[in-house]
C-alpha cells in the first residue's frame, strides 16, 4: 500500500508497512530498520495511519499546573540542568507544605482537572511529608486529579522509610495519590545510565514501581529521553521494556519521548538533535508501542510549533495549559521560557494542524470535545 506513494522503497520497509497495515507488531529489528533506513516521509505516513486508526483526528490537551516542590537533588545528573545537589541547596528553592497548599489554591476558580507533583530528591522531603501534602490537596479540592512523583523520587522515599514498593505505593495511594507521570526513565540501558544518572534508580528499578503501581489500580505514563549519548538500540531496547511491561499489565496511559536540551548542564558538550530526528522518534513511537493508547508531545518541551507539527507524526495529544509552572525545560533552554497556554490557545493550535481538539482528564475521559466550538466559547 505505501509502496504506491513511495515507490523506492526497499523490500524490507515494504514488508514493515504491510505488518502495520495489517495490524501486525513490528519486532525489535524491524524498529531498529526504521532508525537506521526509513526517511521521515516514511515513518511519517506509518505513524499517521497508525494513529488515526486508534483516534482519527483527535487530539487531547487537559487542563493542569504543576508542583515542583523542591530543586535541590541528592543526585547528579548530568544532563540536568534544573537542579541544584543538595550541598548547595542554598541555590535552589524548597517550598513549604502550605506554600504548595498556597499554589493550589491560587486555582480554586479555575476549572482545572490536574495537579501534577514532581522534583528534586530531598532528603527532608520524606514519605511522611508528602503524604501529608496529597491529604491536604484531597480535603481541599476532592476532584482534583493528582499526578506526582517520579519513580526516582518514589524509590529514595520507599527506602528511607524502610518501606517496600508495595507498602509504598499503598501509602501514598490511600494519602491521595492516584496516578504517576513518567519521568525519570531517561534511557534504561545500563552502559548509557552509568553515564548520564549512574547514582539514581536503574531501569529495572524504575519498571518494578510502575509495575506496582499498576496491580494496585493506578495508571502511570513512560517516558524517554532522547537524542544525546545513546543508540538506536538502545532507543528500540528502551522502548521493548515497555512494551512488555505493558503486555502484562495495560497500566501504561502514553508514552511522551523527551528531547535532550543542552542548556546549563555537564552536557552543554552534547548537540541536540534536529527537528526530523524528532519527529522520527515521535513517529517510530508510534508505530512500535502498538498497546499504548497514547503518544505525547511535550510541548513546553518541543515549542508550540513543533509540537504542532508533531500531530502530522503519530502523536495524538500535546499535554495541556500548565500555566508556567514547571522550570524543567525552560532552564535547560527550551524555546518556551514561560510556559503557559489558555485553553484557547491550544484549542487554536489543534486546529490549525487539522486536527479536533478534545480536553481529557488525566485518565483520558472526555471533559469536551471542542471540534465544533467556535473559539470565543472556549473561556
Amino acid at each position: 500500500m505505501i509502496a504506491n506513494t513511495l515507490p523506492n522503497v526497499d523490500s524490507a520497509l515494504q514488508k514493515i508497512a504491510d505488518k502495520v497495515y495489517n495490524g501486525q507488531r513490528i519486532s525489535d529489528a524491524d524498529g531498529l530498520y526504521l532508525f537506521e533506513h526509513a526517511s521521515l516521509a516514511f515513518v511519517g505516513a506509518l505513524a499517521n495511519y497508525v494513529r488515526e486508526q486508534k483516534h482519527g483526528n483527535i487530539t487531547y490537551f487537559n487542563r493542569n499546573f504543576h508542583i515542583e516542590p523542591t530543586n535541590a537533588c541528592i543526585y547528579s545528573c548530568h544532563f540536568c540542568s534544573y537542579s541544584k545537589l543538595y550541598a548547595h541547596r542554598d541555590e535552589a528553592w524548597e517550598l513549604s507544605l502550605q506554600q504548595m497548599m498556597d499554589i493550589v489554591k491560587k486555582y480554586d476558580n479555575d476549572p482545572v482537572t490536574e495537579v501534577h507533583i514532581v522534583g528534586g530528591v530531598h532528603p527532608k522531603m520524606n514519605l511522611e511529608f508528602f503524604a501529608e501534602l496529597l491529604r491536604s490537596i484531597k480535603a481541599h479540592r476532592p476532584e482534583l486529579h493528582i499526578k506526582g512523583f517520579t519513580a526516582v523520587e518514589l524509590d529514595y522515599m520507599f527506602r528511607k522509610a524502610k518501606k517496600t514498593v508495595q507498602e509504598g505505593m499503598q501509602y501514598l495511594k490511600e494519602a491521595g495519590l492516584e496516578s504517576l507521570p513518567g519521568g525519570g526513565a531517561e534511557i534504561f540501558a545500563p552502559e548509557v545510565r552509568e553515564q548520564i544518572c549512574a547514582d539514581k534508580i536503574d531501569g529495572t528499578g524504575w519498571l518494578h514501581i510502575h509495575q506496582t503501581a499498576h496491580e494496585l489500580g493506578m495508571q502511570s505514563n513512560a517516558t524517554m529521553l532522547f537524542g544525546h549519548i545513546e543508540k538506536y538500540e538502545h532507543r528500540i531496547d528502551h522502548m521493548s521494556r515497555l512494551r512488555d511491561l505493558q503486555d502484562q499489565t495495560n497500566g501504561f496511559n502514553t508514552f511522551i519521548p523527551l528531547k535532550f536540551r543542552n542548556g546549563d548542564n555537564d552536557m552543554s558538550h552534547v548537540a541536540e538533535s534536529s527537528l526530523i530526528e524528532d519527529m522520527k522518534m515521535y513517529a517510530i513511537a508510534r508505530i512500535y508501542l502498538d498497546n499504548f493508547p497514547h503518544i505525547k508531545a511535550y510541548w513546553p518541551m518541543l515549542g508550540r510549533q513543533n509540537a504542532q507539527l508533531s500531530l502530522s507524526f503519530g502523536v495524538n495529544d500535546i499535554d495541556g495549559t500548565i500555566d508556567d509552572t514547571t522550570k524543567i525545560y525552560s532552564m535547560a533552554g527550551s524555546e518556551e521560557q514561560t510556559p503557559s497556554m489558555t485553553t484557547e490557545e491550544l484549542v487554536v493550535l489543534i486546529k490549525q494542524a487539522r486536527r479536533r481538539p478534545v480536553e481529557r482528564g488525566t485518565l483520558y475521559n472526555v471533559i469536551k470535545d471542542y471540534g465544533t466550538v467556535e473559539v470565543a466559547e472556549t473561556a
